[in-house]
Order: structure tokens, then sequence, then C-alpha cells
């Protein structure tokens, strides 16, 4: 105990003066979020085997081509509440529908204001949840929903309104 005491003492000091000091790896890994880590490997492996079946090619059809490109980048940013955004922007990436830029920026709003209507739609919100148990929780930010859902719309409003040339 004594000997890491006087190493870190001699780390902080050499930090101080400028020194290059040793990164230890070790010690970050240690303090990972296991578990949020596996959550989002396992939801993109998700992603990955319903591409692999072909569900995400079924999905696109129905979205892009039959509900059009606006309505389906808006149902995206729902879908990502429930899901996360990123693996549902991982799927729609890899689903590579024909969109315009206004389009391909509309899914992108979507996704990541949509992913903060509920606390699992975003990696923060996991995260959050993992390292504050118990004062940050699922029915702690369900109440601020209603005030996300309607930034959401705004924001939908907006960006229809400011890159109208774009579509």
């Amino acid at each position: 105990k004594c000997v890491l005491h006087e190493r870190r003492q001699r780390e902080r000091q050499g930090a101080e003066l400028g020194d290059v000091v040793a990164f230890d790896v070790f010690v970050p890994v240690a303090r990972a979020e296991w578990d949020t880590l596996f959550f989002f490997y396992g939801v993109v492996l998700c992603v990955g085997g319903l591409g692999f079946l072909g569900y995400l090619s079924m999905i696109s059809e129905l979205l892009y081509h039959q509900w059009g490109a606006t309505y389906a980048n808006i149902s995206v940013g729902v879908l990502s509440a429930i899901v996360d955004n990123i693996p549902v922007m991982f799927a729609v990436l890899t689903m590579y529908p024909d969109m315009s830029s206004g389009q391909w920026l509309l899914v992108t709003l979507t996704a990541g204001v949509g992913g903060s209507l509920l606390s699992i739609g975003s990696a923060a919100g996991v995260a959050l949840m993992g390292q504050a148990r118990g004062q940050y929780t699922f029915f702690s930010h369900l109440k601020w929903t209603p005030a996300i859902a309607m930034g959401y719309f705004a924001s939908i409003w907006t960006h229809m309104w400011l890159n109208s040339t774009l579509f």
C-alpha cells in the first residue's frame, strides 16, 4: 500500500512539472460499466441478426417505400425511444434507404431527440441509470416525457421549415 502511495505521488509531481505520465489501462477497464457495455453489444448483435435474416430489408420496404421517408423517419425517432437510438440508427444505416439529404438530417434528428423520450432510448440515459442507481430511474425520467415530446415535434417542424429546400 505504501509503494502504491509513493508511486501515485511521484506521478502527480511529474504531471505537475509537465512530464509524461504512464497510462495504466487496467484501472479504467476495471471501472467500466460492464452491464451497460454488454447491453449495447447485445442490441447491436440483434440488429446484425435481423439484417442477416432479412428482416431489415422487409422493414425498410414497409417504412420507406409504403409510408414515405418523412413518416418513416418520424417513426424511427419514436422507435429509438423504446429500443435505443444507437442500434436504431445503425439499423437505418444498414438498410441504406434512398433519401434526400434533408431526410437523412431528419432521421438523425429524430433518432437523437426521440431517444431522449425514455431513459432507455439513449446511451447517456442507460449509462446514467447504471451510475446513479436509485436516484435516476426510468420513472423519474418519465415525468419529463411530455416536455421532451413537445420538443421532439417542434424540432421536426423547425427542421422541415428551415431546410425545406433539402427535401
